[in-house]
């Protein structure tokens, strides 16, 4: 059964060869063709082709094209044929869910070949940019700020967001139907976890913390 495509891409005169190197051997068959990202995305819609094959700098960006057909299931696989190398553009597409990061300048033989392991649910950076790609993922990615406002238990945040408003201890206690002395307590213990040397700085941590929210 011949594997089933649409592709989109904005040269007319490349686009008409790309059908025909690869429909010339019978085992594709090009289901529609198109020129930008919504035309692409329509046609995956219509056809749920094997594999929607995009280029990446048409009208409305074919990596944009590629993340709606992913996420509405309008294909099996996408795969992006295109001149750039920009380590950026590979990222960007490999991130959305292309399988396939396919070079314009493979030959026809090549093309084929490629399309019919992404077909078979086999991913291909061209070797090219195979090593960028493969530095790229390995990358260890930062790790998150410990913020020691999350070591607060529920009802300590619940005091400080009080104490944040600018709320006394006795005002708290009562907000809370807790003891002053207890609340007193609470903030020593606050004021520990958090480092902070008085209660304006801990609300100020807070403020921080809470990206602004309202305690």
């Amino acid at each position: 059964m011949a594997i089933r495509l649409i592709l989109a891409d904005d040269h007319p005169i490349f686009r008409d060869g790309l059908v025909q190197s690869i429909t010339e051997t019978g085992e594709f068959e090009v289901l529609g063709v198109g020129e930008s990202a919504e035309e692409a995305v329509a046609l995956a819609a219509q056809h749920s082709p094997d594999i929607a094959l995009l280029d990446l700098s048409m009208p409305g960006n074919g990596i944009t094209a590629a993340k709606r057909i992913i996420e509405g299931g309008l294909a099996k696989h996408v795969a992006m044929l295109t001149v750039s190398e920009d380590d950026a553009d590979v990222t960007k597409a490999l991130q959305v869910g292309a399988i396939g990061y396919v070079l314009k300048g493979v030959s026809a033989d090549d093309l084929r070949r490629i399309l019919k392991g992404i077909a078979r649910g086999e991913a291909h950076v061209s070797p090219a940019l195979a090593a960028q790609v493969l530095q790229i993922m390995q990358k260890p990615k930062a790790k998150k700020e410990h913020n020691p406002i999350d070591d607060l238990t529920k009802r300590e945040e619940e005091i400080l967001r009080l104490v944040a408003t600018g709320q006394s201890n006795r005002e708290v206690a009562d907000a809370l139907s807790l003891q002053e002395k207890t609340v007193k307590h609470y903030m020593t213990v606050i004021l520990s976890k958090l480092h902070a040397r008085n209660r304006v700085e801990a609300a100020v941590m807070a403020h921080e913390a809470w990206n602004g929210e309202k305690p």
